[in-house]
């Protein structure tokens, strides 16, 4: 009896144990989001058809770099994908105010796969010309450009908004995390079989991100529809950033970021093959690499964020990012620019969580789908534009010139935000959420120190 009993007390130790040390890592702790089911279920789809996404993505631009050796054309594939993004998300974001994001993400999702699917079609008929590649990966961005911003919005009715910042910052880890494993699947892809079989793989990675976005239910009802006209609702987003000209000047120093720094995805082909004089392993690695980096930020940025206002590291991550950018544009030797790849993708990452979990904590739920789509204009639309302009600048020039005057506008880029602090002074999340009738504000108010106004 005393032998059942003790036995019994030590089940129950090791149980309590067990639940601190859980409730521990999902309540307040690196992986908090994770307690939430909806949003583990959703991230553990998207990360297998972001591995797909990473898999196209990689072979298609060292396909285009190899076949038709052109770095300007690696861009514009690159902005093929990402310019309806610029053009299109101001204009969408209010459908994942008004309408049922769920429905938005699956629809969207499916066209993407339709388009990876139509991708490897063409190349295993040798039909990729340049505009079939153009077009299809335009058809592919512009669904991308109605499903982001639902993407983004349908996170905070996933999660408590306590574990809002690590939910966003582990979105991005899982994102970043699929360019880790990705290139490195691409590269055996490519060495073993031929690009096709990756845009084939691509299009079957979508049916894990559909079977999640079935199986999630989020936790708020959606907003209902208003009854004022859509170009009524796009306006109102413009005049609620507007408002809040610590949200314009964010954005604004992040468009000019992702314009000279964030596009330097395009030149890794040539990177690699130009300046490294290596092959397509090299690339991958390096690609790779980046990705890992944003992954070992994840829990970073989150324990930063819990220490540190969003603002200073918002500062510091942008000055870093430039600095590294810099250093990328000297080096010669691959294992050197292997470890700046990695602080790359990891200031890459924190830059954009951080701008992305400040914009969205400090927004109301009805306002919130049109908020982001002004981050993902800056952070992604911006960036792709860019891409065009550095391949060009790359193609007249040189690679590491290239390079340099994208480091050295990072650097600026941040030193104007750390010599006027006031500039983005209210880029803090609250503690406590505020609650607001209608999305009608109040004047900017300079004195008060939270991010409502």
């Amino acid at each position: 009896m005393r032998r059942e009993q003790a036995e019994e007390k030590v089940i129950d130790a090791a149980g309590s144990e067990g639940g601190e040390r859980r409730k521990t890592l999902f309540h307040g702790g690196v992986l908090s989001a994770f307690g939430q089911r909806n949003y583990a279920v959703l991230w553990s789809g998207a990360f297998i058809s972001n591995i797909g996404t990473w898999v196209q993505s990689a072979a298609l631009l060292w396909l285009v770099k190899v076949v038709f050796k052109s770095n300007s054309l690696v861009g514009a594939v690159n902005m093929a994908n990402f310019l309806p993004v610029l053009f299109i998300v101001p204009f969408v974001g209010f459908f994942a105010d008004r309408y049922n994001r769920r429905n938005i993400i699956l629809i969207g999702q499916t066209v993407m796969m339709l388009g990876a699917l139509a991708l490897g079609i063409a190349a295993s008929f040798h039909t990729d010309s340049k505009a079939v590649i153009l077009l299809t990966v335009s058809v592919i961005g512009i669904a991308f450009a109605f499903n982001f911003p639902a993407w983004q919005a349908i996170l905070p009715d996933l999660v408590p908004r306590s574990d809002l910042m690590n939910a966003i910052a582990l979105s991005s880890a899982q994102w970043n995390l699929a360019r880790f494993v990705g290139p490195a699947i691409a590269a055996v892809v490519l060495a073993v079989w031929s690009a096709p079989v990756a845009f084939y793989v691509n299009a079957a990675s979508f049916l894990f991100v559909i079977a999640a976005v079935l199986m999630v239910h989020p936790k708020y009802s959606a907003v209902p529809p208003p009854t004022q006209s859509i170009g009524r609702d796009v306006l109102e987003g413009w005049k609620y950033v507007w408002r809040r000209k610590w949200m314009v000047n964010l954005l604004v120093a992040l468009a000019f970021v992702s314009f000279f720094g964030f596009s330097f995805l395009v030149l890794i082909p040539a990177m690699a093959k130009d300046v490294l004089h290596r092959g397509v392993t090299a690339y991958t690695v390096m690609l790779s690499l980046l990705g890992l980096g944003a992954v070992i930020g994840a829990p970073l940025v989150t324990y930063l964020g819990k220490r540190y206002k969003e603002r200073e590291i918002i500062k510091v991550c942008m000055l870093a990012f430039g600095l590294l950018l810099l250093a990328y544009s000297v080096v010669r030797v691959f294992w050197l620019s292997c470890f700046i790849s990695v602080g790359l993708g990891l200031m890459f990452m924190m830059v954009g969580t951080t701008s992305n979990s400040v914009l969205q904590g400090c927004s109301d739920r009805v306002m919130r789908g049109r908020v982001v789509s002004f981050y993902i204009v800056t952070f992604i639309g911006v960036a792709a534009l860019g891409g065009q302009f550095m391949g060009y600048l790359a193609d007249a020039r040189s690679t590491p010139f290239a390079l340099a005057i994208g480091g050295i506008a990072c650097i600026l880029s941040a030193a104007v935000l750390i010599l006027f602090p006031g500039l983005i002074r209210l880029a803090v999340t609250p503690k406590e959420p505020r609650v607001f009738e209608s999305a009608e504000r109040p004047a900017y108010q300079p004195d008060q120190d939270f991010c409502e106004f």
